[in-house]
């Protein structure tokens, strides 16, 4: 649970994040990235009728209620569209055409989901760089589960052309709840090129896979370089940490990383 002052009072309000991978005993990953990580969902054996019903009473009915939206069908549309953004760059003039409604509106959408907590951007970093890199955010739902769930993905295996978005998904959610419950309240940003790298989960990083953070780290400084993957055993390539995702966690979370 992490604390944070109210935004128009003085009142302290509490935002809680889906489960972290520490809080489960014998975690499965594989059923995180399928069920996603609020409690009656993991533990769910056939969470899908409980992710319908939370999507359909809260994300729809309540959110659509509290934040006066009138074009209902139109925010339903949005939904589902962001869906297939989640985790990718953001596009508001490709999301508004799909949608039937206007950028501006498209915006104001994306921060009712901000203000309600069920989504949130994350800014690409800029510090000069030589090379032209993309400026536009990135936006992820809050729990892998609910994006799966509009995506109407199918069941999410090891190898599977969905697993390198998930897992992804839930690295960024362990990182982002890190953040806060660690009281370090450190920033999260992506750094991508126009030559479009791209990261995916593998059991075998090879030297393709760090084009990304070798580009990188030759326009910044950096302490660590370090590839997060589900690979079986830790292992450096050059100067670069390949992490198995578990041993990456177990460190985050002993303040061996940040």
């Amino acid at each position: 649970m992490v604390q944070v002052q109210g935004k128009y009072s003085d009142q302290t309000l509490c935002e809680l994040y889906p489960l972290i991978q520490s809080e489960i005993l014998e975690f499965n990953l594989l059923k995180a990235l399928n069920n996603g990580l609020l409690p009656r969902h993991y533990l769910a054996e056939k969470p899908k009728k409980l992710i319908e019903d939370y999507i359909g009473s809260y994300l729809r009915d309540e959110i659509i209620s509290e934040a006066k939206i009138r074009n209902i069908n139109a925010f339903n549309l949005f939904l589902e569209a962001v869906a297939f953004s989640n985790g990718e760059i953001v596009n508001y003039t490709n999301i508004a055409s799909e949608c039937s409604v206007s950028s501006v509106t498209v915006k104001e959408y994306f921060q009712i989901l901000e203000d309600t907590l069920i989504g949130r951007f994350v800014p690409s970093f800029q510090k000069k760089p030589k090379r032209r890199v993309i400026l536009a955010p990135k936006f992820y739902y809050f729990d892998i589960g609910i994006a799966n769930f509009l995506l109407k993905r199918g069941s999410i295996e090891f190898g599977s052309e969905a697993f390198g978005s998930a897992f992804e998904h839930f690295i960024y959610q362990e990182l982002y709840a890190h953040s806060s419950y660690s009281d370090l309240n450190y920033s999260i940003s992506y750094w991508r090129t126009t030559s479009q790298i791209e990261v995916k989960g593998t059991n075998n990083v090879q030297s393709r896979h760090l084009k990304g953070l070798k580009s990188f780290s030759e326009e910044y400084k950096v302490k660590k370089l370090i590839v997060v993957s589900n690979d079986p055993m830790e292992r450096s390539i050059g100067d670069i940490a390949v992490l198995p995702w578990n041993q990456f966690l177990k460190k985050l979370w002993a303040g061996e990383i940040i």
